[in-house]
């Protein structure tokens, strides 16, 4: 794995618009698509982002009002498509916030490069007396359902040569043929025999119907680096899109994260800590890192810190960028032992007081709701 290292090869590439940096997180002020061409290539596991929705028109969000039509706005967000595409590995993953009005649209366009693995429902949930418009919108009024929820779509790179445009299928079938090895050769060599197809778990690699287990993977490692071919399987973090969740969180395609309750200092369009948090312990392993191109408040980059992973932020406003560095500050210092809420977090640390020490605010934050 070469994570420090791409984490330093991106620093350097973006120092000349760094507004904050340590050695977990950057945070970068400037128009998110010149950042994103500076990048390198592949150095990226996980982008985790919020764009502008362009069909809700907030005036307090930047680029929500900017394009007069639904084509326009599919062509900007194409723009960051095409560098997505580029940056991330290919084993890593895609979680794009949108609205339902916007969602097939930029599912088409998508689709072009990645593969688009999962279309997520955020209902929002709320107590009562924190649900919004929802509560206060007249409803004799509606002309067509609510829109209550919030779309995520999730999606990881698209490799072109098998059924499914499997990175890792594709990346399998070249180091065997290089081996010389048919396809029932290696799964006899790793005894991976399948009960219908005797091809076995090879083939269903192949065609990216599924991935090997680490024992698997380790196996068909030494049959290569048996072979002496010159050529074998990078570390398994290197190629498995990493994937985890189980019965005791969500699993489904239906989220009930509760959405984050006003506050003073709310960016309008923030996204709960939690929920960004499962997005990244599901989708990666620990030290990764995480980027978040419409950064707004931080969550993203916080949620990065909290999980042991490393967190790029870009923001083109800079008083959002002010608010980050204080919240990564007060995230880098908190004392281990203390468990603070996200919405606590965000909430007590958008604008960091000169007499407030970090552990009063972790004492404090800890008894927030």
């Amino acid at each position: 794995m070469s994570r420090y290292t791409d984490f330093q090869n991106i620093q350097n590439a973006l120092s000349s618009f760094t507004y904050y940096k340590d050695e977990n997180a950057i945070v970068v002020n400037e128009d998110s698509i010149n950042a994103l061409k500076l990048i390198p290539d592949h150095s990226v596991s996980l982008i985790l982002t919020d764009p502008p929705y362009h069909s809700t028109k907030k005036d307090n969000i930047i680029n929500d009002k900017s394009f007069s039509t639904d084509e326009d706005f599919i062509n900007w967000m194409e723009l960051f498509s095409i560098e997505w595409k580029r940056i991330i590995k290919p084993n890593g993953s895609i979680f794009m916030f949108c609205s339902s009005a916007m969602e097939s649209q930029l599912h088409m366009m998508l689709a072009k490069r990645f593969n688009i693995l999962s279309h997520l429902v955020w209902t929002k949930p709320n107590e009562p007396g924190y649900d919004g418009w929802k509560g206060k919108m007249k409803k004799e009024a509606l002309r067509q359902w609510y829109p209550q929820s919030e779309r995520i779509i999730f999606f990881e790179p698209a490799v072109e040569g098998n059924l499914n445009r499997s990175y890792f299928g594709d990346l399998l079938k070249n180091t065997r043929t290089a081996c010389h090895l048919s396809g029932h050769e290696l799964t006899e060599r790793i005894g991976a025999y399948g009960s219908v197809n005797h091809g076995g778990a090879v083939s269903n690699w192949e065609t990216g119907r599924n991935i090997p287990n680490r024992e698997q993977y380790a196996k068909m490692q030494s049959v290569f680096a048996e072979c002496q071919c010159g050529v074998n399987l990078p570390d398994y973090e290197d190629a498995i899109r990493p994937f985890e969740v189980n019965a005791n969180i969500e699993f489904t395609d239906i989220w009930t994260f509760p959405s984050v309750k006003q506050y003073k200092g709310k960016h309008p369009a923030e996204k709960p800590i939690e929920m960004l948090e499962h997005c990244i312990k599901a989708t990666t392993f620990e030290g990764d890192i995480v980027l978040d191109c419409f950064a707004g408040s931080g969550s993203t980059g916080i949620a990065a810190l909290r999980t042991n992973r490393k967190s790029i932020s870009i923001e083109i406003d800079k008083s959002w960028c002010e608010s980050m560095a204080n919240r990564i500050t007060i995230v880098k210092e908190l004392p281990p032992d203390i468990i603070v809420s996200g919405q606590a977090l965000m909430k007590g640390s958008s604008k960091k007081k000169e007499t407030q020490t970090i552990l009063d605010f972790a004492c404090a934050s800890s008894l927030s709701v």
